[in-house]
């Protein structure tokens, strides 16, 4: 069984995407996690590039890595400089990096033109800069900049670039297709060309410009290459690298005949992905392939009816795998199959007809803009209402909210009445807003009684205009997304105002909390 080497660039080439940075706790925290789970190659970055860079391999280098060796970036010396005059080349070694990734010119043009030496003057920069640091006992990874272009542009030229390289003492010759828009069926034929140029293992490294960069990373493979390069979620300049997740996973689920990650490792691969991007600080990208939320999500009446019979029907995997979960979805598409999926856990699945009042009521509701998708908490109360198995843990009196100017910074207060256990209860809190003001009192008055809502906290606050043609008098829905120590849940409320929209989403929240708490 061919081992394919999975090397990671999130650190590097992943930060350079829109909106991407990385602490330096940040990034030890990844590389950390990558070794966890059998990556076997990390790049930490360049470390002549910024102070954050070079004290990430100290850091590293302080606590090692378990299994993956810790690669710097760099690249190739100066024009007329020898490497061990290049500041570059003395940040690469003082990196203490076992491993360093040198990338050079393979397109005549970008040799000419941008980097504005000499083709042949370029052939020397390679073959000096490896076989020095090969000579100071580093292993070096070779990446062909613009591989492919260079090649289609000038096959002769681009071979005496990787063979420049290969004789020099890289242990594989990486190609990249740094603009990102070869076609597949290029990368298969150009991977082999470049095969038979010279005597060193392949690799392929691939952007996804136009999203071909997960399938031009399996083209290559299947050609021959047994090293690539991408990062977690595909995260980099312009439209991403290839993503990590989803080469790692087509290689260990779909091709059968490869390893990768020493046999472990996938099924975190959701863990591992959802992960990075909550180091980012960056929303889900909910219909990612294999690991988004949407992967294995069915809401179409048909689908869940075929899922509950047998799941392969709609899904090509079991999402345990990759460490991922089925989905069941409500909306006015769910059939009663839906509803039936998602009542279990309440054991009423088999009372009909009041699977058919859920339903009529999700269609009526979703009508008149209300969404389940995101809001499974309150259609689990909608379920339970119908049920006649729900009772409130208080009554709403009334609320009122009010803002004010103080010393020209605005102040909210909110005020509510409710009727808990038959006794009235008057609380009055400020807030941020209105919804946090409301927040506050609604905590103020039940936190004594229910101590667990102490535990649980409001992490998300959406807001969207339903019918936008009706103005400032359209609709509004609201999801709050709330989290205690176990669980995650999301509740939803629709109003023309947006303070009675909060105020529904916030109760069901409470509620849902309370339910789950309290047997």
């Amino acid at each position: 069984m061919p081992k394919i080497q999975i090397y990671d660039t999130t650190l590097r080439d992943g930060a350079q995407g829109e909106g991407v940075n990385f602490s330096l706790e940040d990034k030890v925290l990844i590389a950390h996690r990558l070794d966890e789970l059998g990556f076997d190659y990390v790049e930490g970055g360049y470390p002549l590039s910024n102070p954050k860079d070079a004290e990430f391999f100290q850091r590293i280098a302080a606590k090692p890595f378990k299994h993956a060796r810790v690669c710097a970036f760099g690249m190739t010396r100066r024009r007329g400089m020898k490497p061990a005059d290049d500041i570059g080349m003395k940040a690469l070694l003082d990196s203490q990096a076992p491993v360093i990734t040198i990338v050079g010119k393979t397109s005549d043009f970008h040799v000419t033109e941008v980097l504005g030496v000499s083709l042949d003057e370029n052939l020397a920069m390679i073959r000096d800069t490896i076989a020095y640091l090969c000579g100071e006992g580093r292993e070096v990874i070779y990446d062909a900049e613009h591989f492919f272009d260079g090649w289609k542009a000038n096959p002769d030229y681009a071979a005496k670039t990787i063979q420049a390289a290969a004789e020099a003492g890289a242990t594989i010759v990486v190609m990249c297709d740094t603009n990102g828009g070869t076609m597949p069926e290029e990368v298969a034929a150009l991977t082999n060309e470049a095969a038979g140029k010279i005597d060193k293992p392949l690799g392929i490294h691939t952007h996804n410009d136009c999203d071909l960069a997960v399938a031009n990373s399996l083209a290559s493979i299947d050609a021959g290459t047994v090293h690539v390069q991408g990062t977690i979620n595909g995260l980099g300049e312009r439209c991403g690298n290839s993503d990590l997740v989803s080469v790692v996973a087509n290689l260990a689920l779909k091709k059968q005949g490869y390893e990768v990650l020493n046999g472990k490792g996938i099924e975190h691969l959701t863990e591992l992905s959802r992960y990075v991007y909550e180091i980012a600080n960056m929303h889900f990208r909910v219909n990612q392939p294999f690991v988004g939320p949407s992967a294995f999500a069915h809401k179409g009446g048909m689908h869940v009816h075929a899922v509950a019979k047998a799941a392969s029907s709609y899904e090509h995997i079991d999402p345990a795998q990759v460490g991922n979960e089925r989905r069941i979805l409500v909306s006015e598409l769910s059939g009663r199959s839906n509803i039936m999926a998602l009542a279990t856990k309440m054991n009423l699945q088999d009372d009909k007809s009041l699977m058919d009042q859920v339903l009529k009521q999700v269609v009526d509701l979703e009508n008149k803009g209300y969404q389940f998708e995101a809001a499974e908490a309150s259609f689990d109360l909608l379920v339970r209402k119908l049920a006649g198995t729900h009772t409130p843990h208080f009554e709403l009196v009334q609320y009122h909210t009010s803002v004010v100017s103080r010393g020209g910074e605005p102040v909210t207060e909110a005020t509510i009445k409710l009727i808990v256990n038959d006794n009235l209860l008057h609380e009055v809190a400020e807030g941020d807003g209105p919804v946090n003001a409301l927040d506050a009192a609604l905590r103020k008055a039940l936190n004594g009684l229910f101590p667990s809502l102490n535990k649980m906290h409001l992490v998300d606050y959406k807001v969207r205009v339903i019918n936008s043609d009706a103005a400032t008098a359209a609709s509004v829905r609201v999801v709050i997304e709330s989290r205690d120590e176990s669980d995650t849940w999301g509740t939803v409320g629709v109003h023309e105002n947006v303070i009675e929209a909060s105020w529904q989403a916030l109760v069901d929240s409470i509620e849902y909390k309370l339910c789950k708490d309290i047997k």
